[in-house]
Formats: C-alpha cells, sequence, structure tokens
C-alpha cells in the first residue's frame, strides 16, 4: 500500500484550500419593475432581460389558459346546441 514519502506542511495544506471560501451573490434590479434578481438572469416577474420581453410571465399563461378555456367551451354549447336542434328535427 502506497504511503506519503513526505509530511505535506501547514502552509502546502491550507494554501490548496484558501480559494474554497465563499462568495456573496449580486444581486441587481430589473429594468422593468425594480424587482431585485440576481445578475445576468430573465426577471421572474415581468419577463425582460435588458429590457426585452423574453419569457411570458406566470399571469400571462394563466389569462392565455382562461381565454382558451372560453373558447372551448363556447364551441362545445354550440355542438350541443346544434345536436339537440337536430335530434328535436327528427
Amino acid at each position: 500500500m502506497p504511503v506519503p514519502k513526505r509530511k505535506r506542511s501547514r502552509a502546502r495544506r491550507d494554501s490548496r484550500h484558501a480559494n474554497k471560501s465563499l462568495k456573496l451573490k449580486v444581486f441587481t434590479k430589473c429594468l422593468q419593475c425594480e424587482h431585485p434578481l440576481p445578475t445576468h438572469q430573465a426577471c421572474p416577474e415581468c419577463g425582460h432581460y435588458k429590457g426585452v420581453k423574453v419569457l411570458r410571465t406566470k399571469d400571462e399563461r394563466a389569462e392565455l389558459r382562461t381565454e382558451v378555456r372560453k373558447v372551448k367551451e363556447a364551441a362545445a354549447k354550440k355542438k350541443n346546441a346544434a345536436a339537440n336542434s337536430d335530434s328535436e328535427n327528427l
């Protein structure tokens, strides 16, 4: 079994661990909504990055879903009404 030939000095050991310190995260404010966010990331609140809209926000997706749901419900009602009128005509 291999064994080290010489003892590692404290200076050599500690200098190896010198760069493992914790770093503070840097936060900036969104240019559109002033929401704090990490640098170089799109804002989750408004979806902007460097002044350009790049993401759809959660609220926008919810609005789109409700609109699609209303359209589907209207189509289903129209289809049911047409089916009911056809059955009455027979």
